[in-house]
């Protein structure tokens, strides 16, 4: 019985291959609130939701995409999307939410990295997410430039309780959201 341990044990006098470093892996975390409101559109995920109510914000208030955005640059370390698109600028208003997403992602390739995967939740009691849970991670995918199967969009209520059980507002969060590796 031989043990193999050292390059020796192997029978040649060639020192053994540097061992591989992995890659850096950078993960970010979003979150975003808008209130719901009348009179405006409700986009979710990059698209247009049919509803009696749309979410207010200086943008298109995509609370989605916004929540994508921000996981990004936290995990690029840059910020957050009122850094890069301030409220306070008027070329920001009405703009869509996927503007900020390629912002985000052309900084990502800039700096060697790649979307690993992405984990949404959107949480509101209205309106019912799943009829178009399809169309938003495929809406994400095209994005952020990765395989659908890569994107993963959920729903949840908050039992009537706090600002999305009374139906004033949606949220969204990013869990493990943005894994980047180089």
């Amino acid at each position: 019985l031989a043990k193999l341990t050292f390059a020796e044990d192997f029978g040649h006098d060639s020192p053994p291959a540097p061992a591989l470093a992995p890659p850096p892996v950078r993960v970010g975390f979003g979150y975003d609130v808008h209130r719901l409101s009348a009179g405006e559109e409700l986009w979710l995920g990059g698209v247009l939701i049919p509803h009696d109510k749309g979410l207010a914000g200086h943008s298109d208030a995509d609370v989605l995409l916004h929540a994508l955005v921000d996981g990004v640059l936290g995990a690029l370390g840059q910020g957050d999307i009122g850094t890069h698109f301030p409220p306070s600028d008027p070329q920001w208003r009405g703009a869509a939410s996927s503007l900020f997403v390629d912002h985000a992602m052309k900084l990502a390739r800039a700096q060697g990295y790649a979307l690993a995967h992405t984990d949404c939740t959107i949480i509101c009691e209205a309106p019912k997410i799943g009829p178009h849970r399809l169309a938003m991670r495929e809406r994400i995918a095209q994005l952020l430039g990765v395989d659908t199967g890569r994107v993963s969009v959920k729903a949840t209520t908050t039992e009537g309780l706090g600002f999305a059980g009374r139906g004033e507002g949606i949220a969204a969060l990013l869990h493990r959201p943005r894994r980047f590796s180089n």
